[in-house]
């Protein structure tokens, strides 16, 4: 028998029409976005989520990203609010994902919100992405396209690698910009950083005028990427390393004597697109990982948050 060979399609309009068919058809298409490839199905589907579940050997208690064309989309899914309206007119289409309340007869499956009575949405800003979106007419549920826990993805070929023959096909337009997944916050009750990531906690703080709560360890899960242990290589990871021990690779940022840099030159945007585009090539050496510090500051939290996740211990 041939094994099933998950196809690439083109960016084109041909393609981006297959595309937008398969998930029609209740099938799994992974996608560009600005921050990293996800993994999309038509978020109204109960069996095609399962399916991005059972492909990705997700929890089911880790809910998933609606991704939706634009903010009129997004009211039929969820109920508005005056900060959402700020936060979306200052930052989508873009890296920000807002957790709002359901609406009523919102049609979306239960596996999305992993039975909560809230919905992650977001608008993303890569052309790509909303071509698709706007032709599917829907939402597309769409976390990561990697295998549950293991580097996301920011090229068409990490998605093959780690999802070949389990999803339709990816819709291949080069490497994603941003490369860190979006920052997660939550509308449902007291405005919280849930996730931080492409947007910085300072810049969302400055539009709302107030100070977002933190989301804490002992918290329930109410939104993706809050698993501890995530992102992870196979790999050791060790974090905070001034220097390489053993067999270790030192993965440096900054001007730092290292085998491979984030950024030489400090800039936390260039080391965040690096980020798990790096990981994946250094977890081919089968070598543990050190990283040097990287400064807890804007893109920096989001960068030390996934890093702190590659180095957790794993059950």
């Amino acid at each position: 028998m041939i094994p099933f060979r998950t196809k690439y399609l083109s960016a084109d309009p041909a393609g981006l029409a297959q595309a937008a068919d398969l998930l029609r058809q209740g099938q799994l298409v992974a996608f560009p976005t600005e921050t990293v490839y996800g993994l999309g199905g038509d978020a109204l589907n109960g069996e095609a989520v399962a399916a991005i579940y059972a492909a990705k050997g997700r929890p089911s208690f880790n809910p998933l990203i609606a991704h939706v064309a634009s903010v009129e989309a997004a009211h039929r899914f969820v109920q508005w609010s005056n900060q959402a309206e700020r936060l979306a007119t200052a930052f989508w289409p873009g890296p920000l994902t807002l957790v709002l309340p359901l609406r009523e007869g919102h049609g979306v499956s239960s596996l999305v919100t992993a039975g909560l009575d809230t919905l992650a949405v977001r608008v993303p800003a890569h052309p790509t992405a909303r071509a698709l979106l706007q032709a599917v007419d829907g939402p597309v549920a769409a976390p990561s396209a990697n295998p549950s826990g293991r580097i996301s993805p920011t090229t068409a070929e990490h998605v093959r690698a780690g999802l070949d023959g389990r999803i339709a096909a990816v819709v291949d337009d080069g490497p994603c910009g941003v490369g860190l997944e979006s920052t997660i916050v939550g509308l449902a009750g007291e405005p919280t950083l849930l996730r931080p990531g492409g947007v910085a906690l300072d810049q969302i703080e400055e539009v709302l005028g107030a100070q977002l709560h933190i989301h804490q360890s002992g918290d329930l899960l109410t939104a993706p990427g809050q698993l501890q242990s995530h992102y992870a290589p196979d790999a050791p990871v060790r974090l905070n390393a001034l220097a390489r021990q053993a067999d270790e690779i030192l993965l440096g940022f900054g001007p730092v004597d290292c085998d491979v840099n984030l950024s030489a030159d400090g800039d936390l945007p260039e080391a965040a697109a690096n980020l798990f585009a790096t990981l994946h090539d250094l977890d081919k050496s089968g070598r543990p990982i050190a990283v040097t510090p990287i400064p807890d500051e804007g893109l920096g939290a989001a960068i030390n948050d996934r890093l702190r996740r590659a180095a957790a211990p794993r059950g």
